[in-house]
């Protein structure tokens, strides 16, 4: 018996809706379960500016006050955050159900919730990349790591562009 993936995403205080939009784009390009926000900011702009696939139609977007209430416990805490002591992105290995909580990009986790983690990683870059950046290498990375998993026809085909009819020749 396999078991369900659950992939969160934790939003600490996102700063604009471009943001969030962007993040839930994400979120369903690689089958996240949820998305879940907090703060003030992002209530008082415009919703889903970014979102042009309609994501929020089949993933929540939840705004709560603390990010991981609520978790069942087999769901490991994974702060994404530039902090000394963090594990590189390139070696760390992704628990099955995970929630990853991301701080906003004027600012970082409080100490409290990284305190709270079962896992501290971070994207070794030069310089940080935007929110919607790092939730987009990251959860490219959790899928690139299961690779074996992926049918890359049909992944193809299901997901192309309807004008796309390209083709790799493989005349060497």
């Amino acid at each position: 018996m396999t078991t369900q993936s659950t992939v969160i995403i934790g939003l600490y205080n996102p700063k604009s809706p471009t943001n969030v939009g962007a993040v839930m784009r994400a979120a369903g390009c690689y089958d996240a379960t949820q998305v879940r926000y907090n703060g003030t900011r992002y209530n008082r702009a415009a919703k889903f500016q970014t979102d042009t696939q309609k994501t929020h139609e089949r993933i929540e977007l939840v705004e709560m006050d603390d990010l991981t209430a609520g978790l069942n416990e087999d769901v490991e805490i994974v702060c994404v955050e530039l902090v000394v002591g963090a594990t590189a992105l390139p070696s760390f290995t992704h628990p099955e159900k995970a929630i990853y909580l991301f701080g906003p990009e004027d600012g970082s986790l409080p100490q409290e919730v990284v305190d709270k983690a079962t896992h501290v990683v971070y994207v070794p870059t030069n310089g940080c990349m935007n929110l919607a950046a790092t939730v987009n290498v990251l959860l490219y990375d959790r899928l690139a790591k299961t690779a074996g998993m992926v049918d890359d026809h049909q992944q193809v085909i299901a997901n192309r562009d309807n004008k796309n009819r390209l083709k790799v020749r493989n005349d060497a």
